[in-house]
């Protein structure tokens, strides 16, 4: 089963040219998770050619412009096709009367149920098929939202060899067994999965973090994600203007991954004032800290690998 992020937008506060605002898709097989949706997503989406119209859920950080001004288009855009399933849009408070407002004042056209969850308390926000989305809360200006996908622990590896010896005759037995339960043979043997397969083994896990100040145990609700993508919006020189816009710098980014062991770190929402050139700074002092950061870019692909997969290409 494929997972993969998709960097839409890397920018913060202000869209340059080939730098959008803050968005990115996560694509888990058919099912499309949009976190943020800054102005310049649609761009993205169509040059990355996916099929938005598969967007299930829109998870937004905070309701500061950067992060929600694409949502409009979104809402409308959805409005061009048949759409039998609900889109969910769930944030922080405010999001409700963001989305309802803009619908009212731009008179939009939409043909389908748009269900809105304003987040009170941290936890489960969402649950999908075999994967559950966890938020928790930032420190900045504005109620503002992290977020991990979380898959559900898989079946462990089946071994035909030990069927076979017990014996297990192939057929429908073998898949009762691989989903997980007993079976009953002939001479009234019974027979358990954990006789026939490997231990279980772990899912994937995909942290989202923008906008907030460096605090203590931040971490753990990123902790063994296999990707993190986390804002570094300054470079350490700035890191008091950091703290007074209640941002983080990339080496404060890389800290967190080091903490949580995450396996890789790609850092977005870069601030305006750099260049592309100049974010190499940004790279090379998070790198310091954590080896395996990576600048994130406008239009790029991630591929989430399974352990084990991932193991086997090293």
């Amino acid at each position: 089963m494929t997972m993969e992020a998709f960097i839409l937008g890397t920018g913060g506060m202000m869209p340059l040219p080939g730098r959008n605002l803050t968005s990115v898709l996560l694509r888990r097989e058919g099912e499309l998770l949009l976190f943020d949706c800054g102005e310049g997503t649609q761009v993205s989406i169509r040059r990355l050619n996916l099929r938005w119209k598969k967007i299930s859920v829109i998870f937004v950080s905070h309701t500061h412009a950067d992060h929600v001004t694409g949502i409009p288009g979104i809402l409308m855009l959805s409005s061009q096709v048949e759409r039998d399933d609900p889109l969910y849009i769930i944030g922080p408070p405010k999001i409700k009367e963001y989305v309802e407002e803009n619908c009212k004042i731009l008179e939009m056209y939409i043909n389908y149920k748009i269900v809105i969850h304003e987040i009170r308390e941290p936890g489960i926000v969402y649950e999908g098929d075999g994967f559950k989305v966890r938020a928790f809360w930032l420190s900045h200006s504005r109620p503002c939202m992290g977020y991990t996908v979380e898959e559900d622990t898989r079946p462990g590896v089946f071994f035909p060899e030990k069927a076979l010896e017990i014996p297990v005759p192939r057929g429908p037995l073998w898949s009762r067994l691989q989903n997980g339960h007993n079976v009953t043979l002939e001479d009234g043997k019974i027979v358990t999965p954990d006789q026939v397969m490997g231990p279980q083994r772990k899912g994937r896990k995909f942290g989202f973090i923008t906008d907030t100040v460096f605090k203590p145990g931040l971490s753990a609700n990123v902790k063994n994600a296999d990707l993190l993508i986390c804002e570094g919006m300054f470079a350490r020189d700035m890191e008091d203007n950091a703290l007074e816009k209640k941002h983080l710098t990339s080496i404060q980014s890389a800290l967190i991954a080091k903490e949580a062991q995450v396996k890789k770190l790609g850092l977005i929402h870069y601030s305006p004032r750099y260049s592309y050139k100049e974010l190499k700074k940004l790279l090379s002092e998070a790198k310091t800290v954590f080896t395996d950061t990576f600048l994130t870019k406008d239009c790029q692909t991630i591929p989430i690998p399974y352990e084990e997969d991932d193991d086997a290409l090293h």
